[in-house]
């Protein structure tokens, strides 16, 4: 049975670790978090879906004398897995003691860190690159500084990195400065160079050199060398305690008969990447890893295919397929589509056999299979009693293997069979392009053809089709379409006959979503293969644009037609990566070192990984981890919880729920202006999410499976039915009271204004969904029992001063007794008002009842459910408008669905309302009902109301241009304000008519030639292609901010260094950055040339409720100049404190400098604290925030994608505090905006609960999904005396401008369906149509016609029939 070990031996960052008795489900991410002072690799999903945890790995192979390295997902890699490789996270790259590496330095100068917690994972990601690519001897050695790693292999690079802030233009910038064919003059603002500098070198990045840092350590290698352990590693049994590493089959199989195995717990493994698919619901005690097996890792090629082992890793695969000449053209296919599952980090530990597994065994909707099935693949398994050899489709049709067999390996034939004309493609439809994504499609064709003898078409005399991800059990061939083909000429009626076929065959399964969409790819994937056969379905290009046009559009555009097989059809495949930006800003001089574009603070600790949050903080002695459990119904008794009889269930230390409550306390987990949550439900559960109890384990990891082991009671006699929409709470009364303040006032008589209109839409329509926040890291509290009663609690969020409160109430002690500390939260959004108090306060509990420290850091999936969202909506609306377009009357319903508590609610009426009456609509009503449904409180994001309002005022807009036959662009600009409707509108004090920048902002994007330009280029291209439209859109906001009360202090140590606390939290919007620089502005005005420049003496320090009171609320947009404001008022103070003593210290002594004038106000006892509570002057306490932001689109017909071509913003930022900051800011919003109105789908089922519920689920932006071209200006409306040195706001605006991408999908649309869609009437006219938020995929194509391949091809061949 071989021998067993029992340490594991492995380095870290060149640190030698040994370790034994670890238990073996332990992943290296929770080691090296928990067993090291590493904080580097952060927990963001769990899943291998957002790279925040990836890290390098290194292996050493003694006899080659190579060492292998690449990237991995932490939070996936098993520990035990590892035993002699070397780890390096980011802090290995470099940190504050011994120099940050040139990647930390980028991506700081670059202004690529916002929030900063996934900006360790993506230096590792770019590190992994950048290793790989100088490792290419096959490429020439490259300009000093730059490494061999291209542009294209950059952007590649962070394909599987999510962040949720900067949108991503700022990391690619840092990216592509590593790359050896970058153009340094394309790359966006940053801190080592000025625009327009003519001299760009790479002196100026901080230097790059490939193999600075040490990814193995020789000591490794020698121990690895020596070490008779290791020189017979392949002969070992056991590592550890219940961790086996057979090393040959037949070992494998003595385990597994063994009566010592059983299956539900024990777990094969290779790279353990399934887990981040289909999570353990309980814990294993024995894992079997199968990487030692020798047999599992061959490769064999020969001249009729390639047969790998099923432990070999996905990117292994791919590197071999590619390389392979013999069947070069489908290996080299398969590899490319390969290259699409997951990401590169996945694929370096995924097997290609543990895909196969999951797609027999769990139905996973597998690509890989799929191109396999097509390309007529076999495989090996091993049962306990017989080796059988057989065809991939006979593999999957079989019923689900059981734990004992074994895979054993996959061959691929090369199909080169001389004389034949042999066609292999793949495809698939996901909602990124390039990877990361589950296809709602995928499939792979395999054809043989010859020349047809009766025409000059092509005849099929051998295909194979295979089809997978649609909602059905496994991959198919689709025989019956393959037998109908073999032998026949490709013609128009030929593939209607075959379409029909295959409509009946690829047909979803009960419940999948969206099944008919599925089937209309089916069939568009299949002409899209066939098409170039039927000469009849080959079009010319009706327009040809110029070369100077046609190449901005290199892309998918016009130009690629010639290239292909058929100029109707453009390439489908959006995998370029080249993206292109501009930053046109001005620079501050006047309040220097304000007004200047520094670099973030903190941000290259934020990039090593030394920033600490939450979960960082190490663990104190005796910590326990706690675990919600929340419920599954939307409306039921609770009778009860039981836990199952499990591994995990052991691992419960208590559970806390309502009847916990201390004596005195209330059971209470939040709260907000308009009323509380519970903390637990007790007897009756009103939401699926809400929390019912904590339980608490010695480990995050138990606790979290141990959670799951819950079994609630629930039970629902002589219950109603739950409410769950708005047409439920429309019918069943159930509504929140708006107080009158708050309740939107009318503007003008509405009846008038309709009697006035020539034109009238009587009962139009708008219906809005949710998003969920997705910061990267989730709701994370830790609570210490302190002295005489008193609780300290850190806590990442936004809201400091309220979720003191709610503890101290929840535990009955006064709110002196309570300390809460937030340093930097991982991003909010507003996901961190309201919704982590309960997570504090649950903690806080947990730790009070046992006098131990307690915390809690949620995983995704509870997060998503528990959190709440973004909130639905349902509009209807009645508008009258003049034949010229001028509008007289506007009136909406407003039905919002605010879930089961106010929360938030309330305000959000005056948000919407504000954001619509950006157009001047002549008069206004509106009738609002709040919705009282059981669903989670929705509550605050980013940009609340807002957003809703200007897509609802969008919409109306784009709906009276189609009426009236007008360009929308037209009816915006003719309905925007006139400074005087404006105050009428908004009714306060917005100063003079010269500061309402609007117009002109608006008019300096469509009055532009480009954008004429891009009109009339639209319009060509969309003549000349057939099956992919552009669309052009441009649209302003007018958004209200409003300013709120603010402390700030300011402290000077004896040795001049300056300490700063302010109310606000650092969320990554750059709080601290502009306090840093309006601290180094207030205090260097005792000189006052500006001489002193004291922004690197100023530190500014977390918040802390103890310290600095009536911190408020970091929201709105405002909190960064609000505590500005009040730090410049604290630092006037001093200056008044300190400039009698300097004006005499210089009558002595002449010049005196900050030391030298702080020492002697020590010396004299002068205080060198100031503090102030800023509130606003109420002449004041709001302004107007104006913006435009032009979009251009492309979307596919054949399969609904949309590829965002360009967008640019011009926003009026005032005099921005910090340009870098707020350009970020912008950008960060815009995209975030278009992850609402195209990619982001927010699904319940029918109790509620959340369905996507993670990174498989749930698809934020990506690189890939962002604009190609994003380009941001800001329009500078000068002095402003009652704004923070005339700054705006930049946080939330430029959000709602992200719906330009929205109407722009419109006219792509309508440019689709006058050509695809067959219509009658003005009623059915094909430009009146609702487009969804989201616009998803599905929703476009649906919207272009499933159906539109087919009524392609009736035409083709009704045109044949009247020729015939």
């Amino acid at each position: 049975m071989g021998r067993r070990v029992e340490r594991l031996v492995f380095a870290i960052n060149g640190e030698r670790y040994e370790v034994s008795g670890v238990d073996p489900s332990t992943t290296l991410l929770e080691f090296i978090r928990t067993r090291t002072p590493y904080r580097g690799p952060k927990l963001g999903c769990g899943e291998g879906g957002c790279g925040a945890c990836v890290v390098f790995l290194s292996k050493y192979d003694p006899i080659a004398d190579l060492v292998e390295e690449f990237s991995a997902s932490s939070c996936l890699t098993l520990l035990c897995s590892i035993n002699f490789y070397s780890i390096t996270t980011t802090e290995g790259l470099g940190n504050v003691k011994d120099g940050f590496h040139s990647i930390h330095q980028r991506m700081a100068g670059f202004h690529a860190s916002q929030c900063g917690f996934c900006t360790p994972g993506m230096c590792m990601s770019l590190f992994s690159a950048l290793v790989n690519a100088d490792k290419k001897t096959d490429r020439p050695e490259p300009p000093d500084g730059f490494s061999k790693l291209t542009v294209s292999e950059a952007a590649r690079a962070i394909q599987g990195n999510l962040c949720r802030c900067t949108g991503y233009r700022p990391i690619l910038d840092a990216c592509k400065s590593f790359a050896t064919d970058v153009d340094l003059e394309d790359l966006g603002l940053n801190s080592f160079w000025k625009k327009g500098d003519k001299d760009l070198k790479t002196t100026k990045l901080p230097r790059y050199s490939s193999g600075g840092v040490c990814t193995f350590p020789e000591f490794l290698k020698t121990e690895i060398r020596s070490s008779s352990g290791v020189s017979n590693e392949a002969k070992l049994t056991s590592i550890e305690k219940g961790w086996y590493r057979p090393d040959s089959v037949e070992e494998l199989y003595k385990l597994l008969n063994s009566n010592a195995f059983d299956e539900r717990k024990v777990k094969l493994v290779v790279g353990n990447t399934s887990s981040g698919v289909y999570k353990d619901t309980d814990l294993y005690d024995k894992y079997i890893d199968l990487q030692a097996i020798p047999e599992l890792s061959v490769i064999k090629k020969d001249n009729i295919g390639i047969e790998f082992g099923a432990a070999v890793t996905i990117s292994t695969a791919i590197e071999v397929l590619r390389e392979e000449n013999n069947g070069a053209v489908i290996f080299k296919k398969i590899a490319d589509h390969m290259n699409k599952v997951a990401s590169p980090f996945v694929r370096n530990t995924a097997s290609l056999g543990g895909n196969i597994m999951m797609a027999q065994r769990s139905e996973f909707a597998s690509d890989i299979v799929t191109i396999l099935l097509a390309a007529g693949s076999t495989v090996c398994i091993q049962t306990s009693s017989e080796r059988v050899t057989l065809t991939l489709e006979e593999f999957l049709v079989r019923p689900p293997f059981d734990y004992k067999t074994l895979l054993l390996s996959i061959f691929i034939p090369s199909w080169s069979i001389a004389g034949t004309d042999l066609l292999f493609e793949t495809y698939r439809a996901a909602p990124r392009p390039i990877g990361n994504a589950v296809a709602y499609l995928n499939c792979a064709f395999l054809a043989q053809i010859s020349q047809c003898k009766e025409s000059d078409g092509f005849v099929l005399d051998k295909i194979q089709l295979a089809f997978g991800a649609y909602g059905t059990q496994h991959a198919t061939r689709a025989r019956k379409v393959e037998e109908f083909l073999v032998g026949r000429a490709v013609t128009a009626s030929v593939l209607l006959e075959a379409f029909g076929l295959l409509r009946e065959t690829v047909v979803a399964s009960k419940g999948t979503s969206h099944p008919e969409y599925r089937t209309s790819l089916a069939v568009s994937f299949l002409f899209s293969f066939l098409c170039p056969l039927a000469k009849e379905l080959t079009e010319p290009r009706k327009t040809v644009l110029s070369n100077g046009d046609s190449a901005k559009y290199s892309d998918g555009g016009v130009n690629n037609c010639e290239n292909n097989m058929t100029s109707n059809i453009v390439n489908l495949d959006h995998d370029d990566l080249h993206f292109s930006s501009q930053q046109e800003v001005e620079f501050g001089k006047g309040y220097l070192p304000v007004g200047e574009p520094t670099k973030k603070a903190g941000a290259e600790i934020q990039a090593s990984g030394e920033a600490v949050y939450v979960d960082d903080i190490p663990a104190p002695k005796d910590c326990l981890y706690g675990a919600f459990i929340y419920s599954t119904r939307a409306l039921a008794h609770v009778r009860g919880i039981k836990f199952n009889n499990s591994l995990a269930s052991e691992k419960i230390v208590s559970v806390f729920t309502a009847k916990d409550i201390p004596s005195g306390g209330e059971n209470i987990g939040s709260i907000f202006m308009f009323g509380s949550e519970r903390l637990f439900a007790d007897l009756l559960t009103e939401y699926a999410g809400e929390p019912l109890g904590i339980l608490i384990a010695e480990t995050q990891r138990f606790a979290n499976i141990a959670a799951k082991q819950a079994i609630v009671d629930y039970d629902m006699e002589n219950l109603e039915p739950p409410i769950l929409t708005v047409e439920d709470a429309i019918r069943r009364e159930s509504y929140f009271q708006i107080p009158p303040p708050l309740n939107p006032k009318p503007v003008g008589d509405f009846s008038k204004g309709m009697a006035e209109a020539d034109r009238t839409i009587q009962s139009g329509e708008v219906n809005l969904g949710s998003q969920y926040y997705f910061y990267m890291e989730t709701q994370t509290a830790l609570a210490l029992p302190d002295e005489d009663n008193c609780m300290v609690v850190y806590c990442s969020t936004q809201y400091t001063e309220l979720t003191q409160s709610v503890i101290a109430k929840c535990l009955g002690i006064p709110f002196h007794n309570v300390r809460v500390i937030t340093r930097r939260v991982g991003g909010g959004f507003g996901g961190k008002t309201s919704k982590a108090i309960t997570v504090a306060a649950a903690c806080a509990l947990a730790a009070y009842k046992l006098r131990r420290p307690v915390r809690m850091y949620m995983d995704r999936k509870t997060d998503m459910i528990m959190v709440g969202a973004r909130h639905p909506m349902k509009v209807k609306y009645s508008v009258g408008f003049k034949s010229e377009g001028k509008l007289t009357a506007l009136h909406i319903d407003l039905r919002i669905n605010a879930g089961i508590s106010e929360d938030f609610s309330p305000l959000l009426p005056k948000c919407i309302i504000s954001s619509l009456k950006g157009y001047n609509w002549g008069a206004f009503s509106c009738d609002v009902k709040l919705c009282k449904t059981n669903l989670i409180s929705k509550s605050a994001m980013r940009a609340p109301g807002h957003l809703q309002g200007s897509y609802i005022a969008e919409a109306i807009i784009e709906h009276v241009a189609s009426i009236l036959s007008l360009d929308a662009n037209y009816i915006r600009r003719k309905n925007l304000h006139t400074f005087e409707s404006l105050t009428l509108y908004y009714q306060g004090n917005f100063g003079e008519a010269s500061s309402y920048s609007l117009p002109s902002v608006f008019d300096e994007l469509v009055l532009s030639p480009t954008y004429q330009q891009h009109v009339e280029m639209i319009k060509n291209f969309n003549c000349a292609n057939k099956w992919k439209k552009r669309g052009i859109s441009c649209m302003p906001t007018v958004y209200e901010v409003t300013l709120r009360p603010t402390p700030g202090k300011v402290s000077v140590l004896n040795d001049g260094s300056v300490v700063v606390e302010v109310g606000g939290i650092e969320i990554g919007q750059g709080l601290w950055t502009k306090v840093k620089q309006m601290a180094a502005f207030g205090l260097g005005k005792l000189w006052e040339d500006g001489s002193m420049n004291l922004l690197e003496k100023v530190r500014v320090v977390q918040a802390d409720t103890i310290s600095l009171i009536q911190g408020g609320l970091t929201a709105g947009s405002t909190t960064s100049e609000s505590s500005c404001e009040a730090v410049r008022l604290s630092c006037g103070i001093l200056v008044e404190r300190l400039m009698p003593l300097k004006e005499r210290l210089q009558e002595l002594g002449g010049s005196v400098s900050w030391g030298t004038l702080i020492a002697q106000a020590s010396m004299e006892s002068v205080n060198l604290s100031a503090s102030t509570y800023w509130v606003p002057d109420r002449t004041f306490k709001s302004y107007l925030n104006y913006g435009a932001a032009l979009s251009e689109v492309e979307i596919d017909l054949l399969t609904g994608a949309t590829t965002i071509l360009r967008s640019d913003i011009l926003y009026d930022c005032g005099k921005s505090l910090n340009p870098a900051v707020d350009v970020g800011q912008v950008e960060g919003a815009f995209v975030q905006g278009i992850g609402f109105f195209v990619n982001e789908e927010h699904l319940s089922n029918s109790d509620g609960v959340v369905l996507t519920d993670g990174t498989w689920t749930y698809k934020p932006p990506t690189v890939d999904t962002i604009p190609k071209q994003l380009n941001v200006e800001f329009f500078n409306s000068g002095h402003h005396q009652k704004r923070v040195l005339s700054s705006k706001a930049s946080g939330e605006p430029p959000l709602v401008l992200a719906a330009s991408v929205h109407c722009a999908i419109r006219q792509a649309i309508r440019a689709a369906r006058k050509v695809h869609v067959s219509t009658t009437g003005s009623e059915n006219s094909p430009s009146i149509f609702e487009l969804a938020v989201p616009a998803t995929m599905p929703v476009v194509k649906e919207l272009c016609g499933l159906d539109n391949v087919d009524k392609y091809l009736e035409s083709i061949s009704a045109r044949r029939s009247v020729k015939a």
